[in-house]
């Protein structure tokens, strides 16, 4: 006598996703808080690498919009109880060094002193806490901002320290109602009267800093009449700065201007420097790695959640492969393979997975299109960024389902069906 054994069934792909997709159905609660670990991982991942890489851009395109080819000469610090005021808070500097360095630094083309104050300006009932600016007739090009309506002070209005002043958006924002021009208007300034003859164009935020919140007056106006410090050399300015024929060129620049600079204080070493110069390309180059290291380390922090899904969807389907003891040892004494088995449950994590992850990556997406409108930053997601989250939600659910999904196969089917 032959005995034939009979064939186990093939079971195809499409059969044993049908089985996964009733079987997570079935548990659509319990499913979807397994999700849960996985949606929140992705979406913080993508959100943040996105809010990160649009606040980086818009950082990033805020100071190139102001020149990447600018040094920045600062006096130098105060003292105070042993506590340095910061840059700028001595009267080291004077209008005389930018005009000797305008006229003796070959790699200069553009130079302009500036004097600043913190202080209030009031149009009628409206007041604001603003910047006000003492500049020369060369800021605009240095600075490269120009005004969007009226016109820049001439040189007949800083000979003469005349009254006149041009706002920056913000300021007319926060003085003027959006009916009315103010070009030809009058505001105060410490009690002073100026006329309002510009408006500067639109140039948004330079990290903290909001460029557009500034008032602009001639620098001999600042002096007599704002700050009234004048050094013995002449006019006492707070910073000079220079624009160079290029980027590259810019450590020449610095070079030049440093031996200027030391020749005219009577300074015989560099440590004695009562001056600071700094590179607008050094300091683009120094925020772009911190940004980037610290968007790194928050997706690093943002990964554990990813990471606790996984836990979670292991430990659901260990506790499902438990309460379907039953059900695994009946489908393989019908014949179902251990492979099948196994495959059903690795397919049911990925499913959790994936489509946790899915929803995670439209959270993610929506989170960095709500913050980049809510605070005027640009919206970049990244096509790697969405690959990547995507990946990751594969990975985990298929690391997540390996155990469970072995235990299940290797059940003994006479066991399981004893099981209650």
């Amino acid at each position: 006598m032959v005995l034939f054994k009979q064939r186990p069934h093939q079971v195809s792909t499409w059969e044993i996703s049908e089985m996964a997709i009733e079987a997570l159905w079935s548990n659509k609660l319990r499913s979807g808080l397994t999700m849960l670990g996985v949606i929140i991982g992705i979406s913080s991942t993508i959100g943040i690498s996105s809010i990160g890489q649009g606040v980086q851009k818009s950082t990033a395109d805020s100071i190139r919009g102001l020149g990447t080819d600018v040094l920045q000469v600062m006096a130098g610090a105060a003292q105070s109880g042993g506590i340095s005021q910061g840059q700028g808070s001595l009267t080291t500097l004077n209008w005389e060094d930018a005009k000797a360095i305008a006229e003796q630094a070959p790699g200069a083309t553009v130079v302009s002193a500036f004097l600043q104050r913190n202080t209030q300006v009031v149009y009628g009932e409206k007041n604001t806490s603003t910047t006000v600016y003492g500049t020369d007739l060369s800021y605009s090009q240095a600075r490269n901002t120009f005004p969007k309506s009226g016109r820049f002070f001439d040189d007949e209005e800083l000979k003469s320290a005349a009254s006149v002043a041009v706002i920056a958006p913000t300021v007319q924002k926060n003085l003027f109602p959006a009916n009315v021009d103010p070009i030809g208007t009058k505001i105060r300034i410490q009690g002073e009267i100026y006329e309002v003859i510009g408006v500067m164009e639109v140039k948004g935020s330079q990290g903290p800093q909001d460029r557009d919140d500034a008032v602009y007056i001639p620098l001999t106006s600042m002096s007599a009449r704002i700050v009234g410090n004048n050094s013995l050399m002449g006019i006492s300015i707070n910073g000079i700065y220079i624009k160079g024929r290029d980027e590259s060129q810019l450590e020449i620049v610095k070079f030049q201007v440093a031996n200027i600079l030391r020749l005219r204080h009577n300074i015989d070493t560099p440590e004695d420097d009562d001056f600071k110069i700094t590179n607008q390309a050094d300091i683009l180059k120094t925020f772009d790695t911190i940004f980037g290291l610290l968007t790194t380390l928050i997706i690093a922090i943002a990964g554990i959640s990813l990471v606790v899904g996984g836990i979670g969807i292991a430990n659901i389907m260990l506790v499902s492969v438990v309460e379907r003891t039953r059900e695994i040892g009946i489908r393989k004494a019908l014949g179902a393979t251990d492979r099948a088995i196994l495959t059903q449950f690795l397919t049911e994590s990925v499913i959790i997975s994936v489509v946790g992850g899915s929803i995670g990556i439209i959270l993610g997406v929506g989170i960095t299109f709500v913050s980049a409108t809510a605070f005027k930053f640009a919206f970049l997601v990244s096509g790697n960024a969405i690959a990547i989250g995507f990946g990751l939600s594969t990975a985990v659910g298929l690391l997540a389902g390996v155990i469970p999904a072995k235990n299940a196969a290797k059940l003994d089917p006479i066991v399981a069906l004893r099981s209650d």
